[in-house]
């Protein structure tokens, strides 16, 4: 796949400290580390463009700081991943150098840098404007698991991209697979996430709590690319202690 010019793209993380299943996740220690600075090392490694952290409290700043990253305060108030990296765009590049916009969710430790660059590669072609990732399910559990999100898609043979019919919580009885679990990581063109952040919150959004029907209801196409792996999320003490032990055995074994 060919990716778009890498100077016109920017990286930004959304960081808030009130996550409802676990307050204070970026600070969260993981071996020795916040969880924020292991995301933002993930994005840096991908080399796609500059990695911004978009943040909603000033101590959070202070450590991508101190790590030598960059963060950028935004409104706490404000209701959405989207807005926060949208706003955080519009403070540090007011003039639009960056064309490619990457949204990596700041709960990813365990991201793999090559998946974000996959990520981007829809991307080349004008006729998409945002593009995520999937990796195929093949624990029945997380088929049946309203926790993880499904994407709805039909990959030509041969091919690693298609485009996205829906996204899901839990799947139709008559599904038969294969099943997508969907990636918490989005690259937009600029013009298309102003679109997005400017239009209301959709019916099915609300219903679902997934913020990319949104533009599945208002008519813009989303690309999905097809992954090996599933990166690890870090939303309850459980998964945090699970991302520790990881990346603990990933240090020891490097």
């Amino acid at each position: 796949m060919v990716t778009p010019d890498t100077s016109n793209t920017i990286v930004i993380v959304p960081a808030r400290m009130s996550s409802t299943r676990l307050p204070g996740k970026p600070l969260a220690d993981i071996c020795g580390q916040p969880m924020i600075i292991h995301v933002w090392r993930r994005a840096v490694e991908a080399a796609v463009g500059p990695v911004l952290v978009a943040v909603a409290e000033q101590e959070i700043v202070d450590v991508v700081s101190e790590a030598g990253g960059d963060a950028i305060m935004t409104d706490p108030d404000l209701p959405s991943g989207s807005d926060r990296i949208f706003a955080a765009l519009q403070a540090r590049d007011p003039g639009g150098q960056f064309r490619f916009i990457i949204n990596l969710q700041g709960d990813l430790p365990l991201m793999d840098p090559h998946s974000i660059r996959q990520c981007l590669a829809p991307l080349a072609s004008k006729e998409m404007q945002i593009s995520t990732l999937v990796a195929e399910i093949t624990d029945h559990e997380e088929v049946a698991s309203p926790d993880v999100v499904k994407a709805i898609a039909d990959f030509a043979p041969g091919f690693d991209v298609a485009a996205a019919r829906d996204f899901v919580r839990q799947m139709p009885e008559e599904a038969s697979g294969p099943f997508w679990h969907h990636i918490g990581i989005y690259a937009y063109r600029r013009e298309a996430l102003e679109s997005f952040v400017g239009l209301p919150v959709s019916l099915r959004e609300r219903e679902r709590k997934l913020e990319q029907m949104r533009a599945m209801d208002n008519g813009m196409p989303i690309a999905v690319v097809r992954v090996d792996t599933i990166p690890f999320g870090v939303d309850t003490p459980a998964d945090l202690d699970r991302a520790r032990r990881e990346i603990s055995e990933m240090t020891s074994t490097n």
